[in-house]
């Protein structure tokens, strides 16, 4: 009689990803489940059909040189700690059978082999190969990642576009980035990361053990993410030029990165600063299945020296000094996880701290977390990891001091700057949400833990909410205040407000100082651009009120996408004290408009046509080169090349694109100006629906 043989193995990939929500990597060579869930492989077998009470199946499941052997029941039984596999009685066809493989929701991730054997009463066996890639599994209540609600799983898992805040906390900047975490390469890649990495090398049997906890797996993609101490796969570049690599103000996404990095041998792209970093970041975690989120922290401590104290210093006429090794950043970006914490006890469960971007070392390796959010607000600095240098990050008092011939002869303090907004993207909607209660407890808040939103443009949106535009100086003689008009835009005035108040009942004389700088976000202003002096003579008790403005042919040569840092000195000739107030800021960008003749008709696989309108808000003519992209919408990239466009000219570019992927997707467009630093985006959300 003819013997049954296993002929081959159908993993059901189409049916498999539909259930596990793994769908977007259909493209991907491998089958992709989540652990915690059953996936289901078909057996096509030769010759006489299966006997469920003579033949028997056994399934060897391999992860490197680990393996587990388990025989296949007719129980539909599950487990939380074991691998499990099993045939469903119930309409079985005995031809072609179906087996049910159920990962443990403890199981390590990492690409997988499988071995299926069945055996005979006469003892023949035959066997058949198959891989599938196993992830973290956020729907599953035993898994560690378990969220439990659907539109954040879905926004922190499945969403393949997003928002990254920068500016200032007073005038927050979207920038589009599309994680890309569904286009090809992208899942190999992420997985290659954790095999390139040095703990893999070290002791390969330990770290697929280890792979089982998102703890471990976040430190080590935190490492893996900058390539400061291994294969990494980001260099970090802050000042300088980008000539042998890419300006990271211009990637527009993960995707060119990850694919660029594994394509190379592992070799670290060039070059990535804070939100790249955070953003990669992002796109890996997402493709492991761990939620994650990008945050910035504006006003961003360095504190080098742990005294949670930051020192400033300015000439006797407003300019800001290099004299400190501790910095603020205007904004720093770093990630967010979420996942349970075992291993620090009950309540520090949820969001925790991951910062790729290269600062500090964390166990003597550039990474950072995880910081349970909780124990940074609580400042429970006993814990790991890295919570003393978050909380400085977000608390750190700032001492700021006046400087003439090398003595100190002014000195005030600020303890709300640093940390002043700490947000992220609100769930569903392209919008900013107010986190800095989730951090520290904020004055004038009826709920410390309280959330709040405030609707972004693709440009920019003023926040006031819970800051104040003005830096202002005191003594017992007389004050100073610097306030902002409004939030500066591209190609109109900076409009700004000095405020100088006599607190005595006797005549003052004041010297006037006004100083402008530009700055990088992350570090010292550069030499003056702007500046004016002059004398001020006071009433008893009396109260001036100043109006200055800086014309954009005074900044637009020097600013680009840098920030300005404005300062005003003033002092009394006859005490010869001085007073300071201070501001830093950003001067938001014009925006491109993306717009689509009906947007309701975009659907896969059908043409669509869509434009780019620009309009130059400068006082000189513009060129540039302008690049759209869009993640399930445009395979690669769109170029054009814009020609000099006169001050307060529009220009339109049409441009056709063929969707690939369903569901909400980001169509994003930048212009790279030539001969300046400026680059001008856009973005529009489109929902592709089916044929």
């Amino acid at each position: 009689m003819e013997d049954l043989l296993i002929q081959n193995v159908n993993l059901e990939k189409p049916e498999n990803h539909l259930q596990h929500r793994t769908d977007g990597f259909d493209g991907a060579k491998s089958l992709v489940v989540r652990r915690g869930a059953p996936f289901k492989v078909t057996v096509q077998l030769k010759g006489r059909p299966f006997n469920p009470n003579t033949d028997h199946i056994r399934i060897k499941v391999m992860l490197g040189r680990l393996y587990v052997v388990m025989p296949v029941t007719f129980h539909k039984e599950a487990s939380a700690t074991r691998w499990r596999a099993y045939m469903d009685p119930e309409g079985l066809n005995l031809k072609r059978p179906s087996i049910y493989i159920s990962p443990p929701a403890v199981a390590s991730v990492g690409s997988y082999r499988f071995q299926l054997c069945v055996f005979t009463p006469i003892g023949k066996q035959s066997g058949k190969f198959g891989k599938f890639v196993l992830l973290c599994n956020p729907w599953c209540s035993d898994d560690t990642v378990y969220i439990p609600f659907e539109d954040q799983r879905e926004e922190y898992i499945l969403n393949d576009s997003c928002l990254l805040f920068m500016g200032s906390c007073k005038n927050v900047v979207s920038r589009p980035w599309s994680y890309d975490q569904f286009e090809p390469g992208v899942l190999e890649a992420c997985l290659n990361l954790l095999q390139v990495s040095p703990e893999h090398q070290k002791n390969r049997r330990r770290d697929y053990l280890h792979r089982n906890n998102p703890v471990y797996i976040s430190r080590v993609v935190s490492a893996m993410i900058n390539s400061e101490d291994d294969r990494g796969v980001l260099k970090g570049k802050w000042s300088g030029t980008f000539k042998d690599g890419v300006n990271p103000a211009l990637w527009t996404g993960s995707g060119d990165i990850l694919t660029k990095w594994a394509q190379s041998g592992y070799q670290a792209v060039k070059y990535g600063q804070c939100w790249v970093f955070a953003a990669v970041m992002c796109t890996v975690m997402r493709v492991l299945g761990i939620p994650c989120r990008v945050v910035t922290n504006f006003n961003s401590a360095h504190d080098t020296n742990g005294n949670l104290v930051i020192e400033e210093y300015y000439s006797e006429t407003g300019q800001k000094l290099r004299h400190s090794k501790d910095s603020i950043w205007n904004f720093h970006v770093w990630v967010e996880c979420w996942m349970a914490r075992g291993d620090l006890g009950s309540g520090m469960d949820g969001w925790q701290v991951l910062d790729p971007t290269p600062q500090e070392r964390s166990g003597g390796v550039f990474c950072c977390g995880p910081a349970p959010v909780r124990a940074i607000k609580e400042r429970r600095i006993d814990l790991l990891y890295d919570v003393p240098f978050v909380y400085a990050e977000v608390n750190a008092d700032v001492h700021t001091m006046i400087v003439s011939q090398g003595q100190v002869v002014s000195h005030s303090m600020d303890t709300e700057r640093v940390g002043s907004l700490i947000c992220t993207k609100v769930v569903g909607f392209p919008r900013v949400q107010n986190i800095t209660g989730d951090y520290k407890f904020v004055k004038g808040w009826t709920s410390p833990m309280s959330s709040r939103s405030s609707t972004l443009s693709s440009r920019s949106s003023g926040y006031s909410e819970d800051s104040t535009l003005t830096r202002a100086g005191s003594s017992s003689g007389a004050t100073v205040s610097l306030d902002l008009d409004k939030a500066p835009i591209a190609g109109e005035p900076i409009n700004f407000t000095i405020k100088v108040m006599n607190l005595q009942k006797v005549s003052k004389m004041m010297k006037l100082h006004l100083n402008a700088q530009a700055k990088e976000y992350n570090n010292s202003p550069s030499d003056t651009f702007w500046e004016v002096h002059g004398v001020l003579h006071l009433g008893p008790m009396e109260v001036k009120t100043i109006k200055k403005q800086i014309f954009p042919a005074e900044y637009e040569d020097v600013v680009g996408d840098d920030l300005i840092n404005l300062a005003v000195v003033v002092e009394d000739t006859s005490s010869e004290d001085r007073l300071l107030a201070s501001e830093e800021f950003n001067i938001a960008s014009p925006e491109l408009i993306i717009q689509i003749p009906d947007e309701k008709s975009v659907r896969v696989n059908q043409e669509q046509v869509a434009t780019v309108t620009f309009k130059n808000p400068f006082s000189h003519p513009v060129s540039g080169a302008l690049t759209l992209v869009g993640s399930g919408l445009i395979r690669g990239k769109l170029n054009f090349r814009l020609s000099a466009l006169r001050a307060g000219g529009t220009v339109e570019q049409s441009f056709s694109f063929t969707p690939f992927m369903l569901g909400t997707k980001m169509l994003q467009a930048s212009l790279s100006l030539f001969n300046t630093n400026s680059t001008i985006r856009g973005f529009k959300m489109i929902y592709v629906n089916r044929s």
